[in-house]
């Protein structure tokens, strides 16, 4: 049995994999699904968060595992298991980019959004920003077409309900890895056709350039955990189970 570990993206807390971690736990597996520093029911101050300390943070959370574990990161949460790969490599089984940014060093999401400007047909979400300007929201007129484009209304409104503020330094903060501890450990991707929040083109233009071991692509929006929570599951324990795989599940 495996042990993941699963890092929520940006506005979200650690309650958006709720759908999952029983899909997994079912199976015999060991799930941990916490929030950030900051984020969800965690309540240390925006101002005192830095990519840094989310990074330490999971990285901790995988050292005192027994062993070696599965590190999932959705959306903005790509960078955080990247980084905090650079300060755990040796117990760490796998890195998997559930519709995320996988970023080479010294990248920023900001930078990454820069070179893949929307297509006219894309329009994206309004944000309302702090009155310090250090955190932005999604205003909740767009969180539906933005992340849950194909989810349950009833999942959407529960989920929109939690959402919370997000520091800006995740969107302008570069990635620090290396060749040598990043860039050893197996990584595979779990891609979704329907996204509006990172579009399949981006996703695939992100494998080009650091490419996966393994792949899956799920027919379906940015929120595969809420959404499409049983095949969701079901890749990510043939990415567990299976050594090298190219898997399209719809």
């Amino acid at each position: 049995m495996a042990t993941f570990i699963l890092i929520h993206g940006a506005w979200h807390g650690g309650w958006c994999w709720e759908r999952v971690v029983p899909l997994l736990e079912k199976q015999g597996h060991c799930v941990l699904a916490p929030d950030l520093p900051g984020m969800g029911d965690d309540h240390t101050p925006l101002d005192k968060i830095t990519l840094d300390v989310w990074a330490r943070f999971v990285a901790d959370l995988v050292l005192q595992q027994d062993e070696k574990v599965i590190l999932v990161g959705h959306s903005r949460g790509g960078i955080v298991i990247s980084q905090a790969a650079e300060y755990c490599a040796e117990k760490i089984e796998n890195l998997v980019y559930l519709t995320a940014y996988l970023l080479p060093n010294k990248q920023t999401i900001l930078k990454t959004l820069e070179q893949h400007p929307p297509r006219e047909s894309d329009r994206l979400p309004k944000f309302i920003m702090s009155d310090d300007m250090r955190a932005s929201v999604v205003e909740s007129a767009d969180v539906r077409d933005f992340f849950y484009n194909c989810t349950d209304a009833e999942w959407c409104d529960r989920a929109a309900a939690r959402l919370c503020w997000e520091p800006v330094m995740s969107f302008s903060t570069p990635v620090k890895i290396s060749e040598e501890k990043f860039g050893k450990i197996p990584r595979s991707y779990i891609e979704c056709l329907q996204d509006k929040g990172i579009p399949i083109s981006m996703q695939r233009e992100m494998q080009s350039a650091l490419p996966c071991e393994r792949v899956i692509t799920l027919d379906t929006d940015h929120s595969p955990f809420y959404s499409a929570p049983e095949q969701l599951a079901a890749g990510l324990i043939e990415l567990a189970q299976s050594k090298k795989i190219v898997k399209r599940i719809s």
